[in-house]
């Protein structure tokens, strides 16, 4: 460097010494303005180089006199240069984390430690610079003087880590995590607490308290932070934890922040369970119902029970088979680490059928536990369930098995567990059937139509066998009732539509209405599965039944439409996260939800941002088009918006379409209730081959919210033609 340009940083190092002096001083005083954040917050991306610079220079200078080097003068002219640079540099980086620890978030015993080693490195630096030019100044001196700031600037590196990484975070990985057994494990603390500490402890710590928002414990996680508390106990779909780690990667409020590392499914899918059950903090992992999927994914992350097991003689499945035989409508685990024995579990009914039971015969031998409850099981399909010749469990609720087909169960000699709640069996064919069962000691009666005397008779005939009853309906202890549920398998129709409404408790009514008031047990109209309706409707429902608390109300869009094109190109990009199935998402009846744990949150909404929802349809034959209309989101908390403005285009040729109609969708003035609705409206009928709808997002969100002048994320998961 020229003389010159070495002056100049020499003064700079001695200005950075007294302004670092005067922070320090009047440190209780400092107020860092708006515009002098962003200084502040370059804290972390200026840092690397000082440390480095000043770790070669202090080895250099551990070596510098040494007879070779002492009279190089390239040695001494780049030493002396690196020295003065990093010191410079680190007087930078020092006054740009006195800015930043000025800001929200930072806290706890670290960060004085991570400040005054910081601040005595710089010193010693800027010292050392000018002491090192001094005659006494000699090898001896010089070995101990950098040795000791080396480890200064080590001891300072390290704290920092774990101001921005969290403790441990060097040697974590090196540490045998505690292997906690099955049935000593604690839900919160031995599943869900871990997560916490692996992907979001490092900035929610006490040290570290970004949003005010620290998970390190109980009373902490339970009072949330700045923004409000962190779940709704029973309510993961509303619960700011899951709606934080489900908004779109670009969204500076998903979390973690891009950059860090990401909660893969099965993370997400645990605290969301957690959630659903009441975020209980003190349950046992053991003490939730065999079949619950919160145990059953615990289990593949704890130490089997530390009381002896069963052991089995069979050898365990190969993974890839297992991976292989896991659907969207099947799931397969080990019942406990490290064990044989598997649990399959059967969902979505509409996918079901005997060959997928015939499918699992490559793991035969290792499934000891079998659910195949609300399946439309009949007993011909008992005929595939023997073949598993070690199954112990086996859930049969609400399936339409009947007295006939438990004949077929009793060559299951180690059956011990057998669930027939909702079946139609009488006592007659458990009487036939029990004593053929060698090793059966529990079965599942409730809601079979037994009398309770015959359940009585049931348990003085058969003493060694538990009947479980299920709750006794006598007015006493009234509960609240599940919401009805949906049969029909598309909500979408095209001329008319038989609504299907069920719930799995017998004798509920079920009350509703489609004036958008709250349905009532008295006025309003009783569902009888009669119900056909003809055009767009929205039904709210509510079960009732005497002895019971009424249900919440659920909400329910029948939508109708007349025409679907022939075929549908998109003119222009969806949002790389919500892509659903492209062009087809838009016409294939498939509607998405507000729950960001159920499928049809991801893979049934297209979304934009930074462009247009631009998309051209065409129709073999022309269709007299009289309405559009679009389904949306809009969940204004979390930036999703309905779009700013809706352009209908139409014509025989896609080179010369015509502006038909334009709409303006409402947009939220305030905070409000998220919602699914549809946008768009009628307009004169038309004839058209070729069809253009363009749906722009709100490209300012207002000034009352809190991403204000930022655009808004535009969310469609289905089109209304007609």
């Amino acid at each position: 460097m020229s003389r010159k340009v070495i002056d100049y940083l020499e003064q700079l190092l001695l200005v950075f010494g007294i302004f670092i002096a005067f922070l320090l001083l009047f440190e209780s005083k400092l107020v860092v303005p708006l515009w002098l954040q962003p200084l502040g917050r370059m804290h972390p991306l200026l840092l690397h180089f000082p440390i480095v610079m000043l770790l070669i220079a202090f080895g250099m200078e551990f070596f510098r006199f040494n007879p070779p080097n002492s009279s190089h003068s390239f040695y001494l002219l780049f030493l002396r240069n690196l020295w003065l640079i990093g010191a410079v540099l680190t007087g930078t980086t020092v006054v740009m984390g006195l800015f930043l620890a000025k800001e929200q978030g930072y806290d706890g015993q670290t960060l004085p430690w991570h400040k005054w080693t910081g601040v005595v490195v710089f010193y010693v630096a800027l010292a050392g610079y000018w002491v090192r030019q001094q005659a006494w100044y000699q090898a001896a001196i010089a070995k101990g003087f950098v040795s000791i700031a080396a480890l200064i600037l080590v001891i300072t590196g390290h704290f920092g880590a774990v101001l921005t990484h969290g403790d441990n975070f060097i040697s974590g990985p090196l540490q045998t995590p505690e292997s906690v057994p099955f049935d000593e494990a604690v839900v919160f603390d031995h599943v869900i607490q871990p997560i916490f500490e692996q992907k979001c402890v490092s900035c929610h710590n006490p040290d570290k308290i970004k949003g005010e928002l620290m998970l390190t414990d109980q009373q902490s996680i339970l009072k949330g932070g700045k923004t409000g508390k962190l779940f709704v106990p029973g309510q993961p779909q509303v619960s700011l934890l899951l709606q934080r780690i489900h908004l779109p990667l670009d969204d500076k409020k998903h979390m973690p922040p891009v950059g860090k590392v990401q909660l893969n499914p099965q993370e997400i899918m645990l605290l969301s369970l957690w959630i659903k059950a009441n975020a209980d903090f003190k349950k046992k992992v053991a003490d939730l119902p065999v079949n619950d999927s919160l145990r059953l994914i615990a289990a593949t992350l704890l130490a089997p029970v530390s009381a002896p097991q069963e052991t089995f003689d069979f050898a365990a499945a190969d993974e890839e088979t297992i991976k292989k035989l896991t659907t969207e409508f099947r799931s397969i685990a080990p019942l406990a680490h490290e064990s044989p024995a598997l649990s399959v579990n059967f969902f979505n009914k509409n996918l079901y059928n005997p060959e997928k039971i015939k499918e699992l015969a490559e793991i035969k031998k290792q499934v000891v536990f079998l659910n195949l409850a609300k399946m439309p099981v009949k007993d011909a399909d008992l005929g595939q369930v023997v073949a598993f010749e070690n199954l112990q469990k086996l859930n049969l609720n609400f399936t339409d098995i009947t007295g006939k087909g438990l004949k077929e169960l009793t060559s299951l000699k180690k059956l011990k567990n057998l669930s027939l709640a909702g079946t139609q069996i009488s006592i007659k064919d458990l009487q036939a059937v029990i004593p053929s069962f060698q090793n059966l000691n529990t079965v599942a009666i409730w809601n079979t139509g037994l009398t309770p005397s015959e359940m009585q008779q049931l348990k003085k005939e058969f003493k060694n066998i538990n009947f479980i009853e299920g709750f006794k309906d006598d007015g006493s202890n009234p509960i609240k009732l599940n919401p009805p549920q949906v049969k029909n398998s598309a909500m979408v129709f095209e001329n008319s539509l038989a609504v299907l409404l069920s719930h799995p408790v017998k004798g509920v009514q079920i009350r509703y209405t489609t004036d958008g008031t709250e349905p009532d047990s008295i006025h309003s109209p009783l569902f009888t599965n009669q119900t056909v309706i003809n055009n767009s409707t929205h039904i709210r429902a509510k079960a009732y039944k005497d002895g019971w608390y009424g249900s919440d109300v659920i909400n329910f869009d029948f939508l109708k439409r007349t025409y679907k094109p022939d075929s549908v190109r998109l003119l222009l990009p969806l949002n790389r996260v919500h892509q659903a199935e492209g062009e087809k998402s838009f016409f294939d009846t498939k509607l998405g939800t507000f729950n960001a744990n159920s499928p049809a949150w991801a893979n049934n909404w297209t979304g934009v941002r930074n462009n247009d929802m631009a998309l051209i349809s065409e129709f073999k034959k022309p269709a007299l088009v009289s309405s559009v209309e679009l389904r949306i989101m809009e969940e204004v908390e979390t930036g999703i918006f309905p779009p700013e403005k809706i352009e209908v285009w139409g014509g025989t040729n896609p080179a010369q379409l015509r502006l038909i109609a334009t709409f303006k969708p409402s947009i939220p003035t305030q905070q409000r209730p998220h919602l699914l609705t549809t946008v768009g409206g009628k307009f004169k009928p038309q004839s058209v081959t070729f069809l253009k709808i363009v749906a722009k997002p709100l490209q300012k969100i207002p000034d009352w919210h809190g991403a204000k002048g930022r655009t808004a994320l535009l969310l469609v998961d289905e089109l209304l033609i007609n």
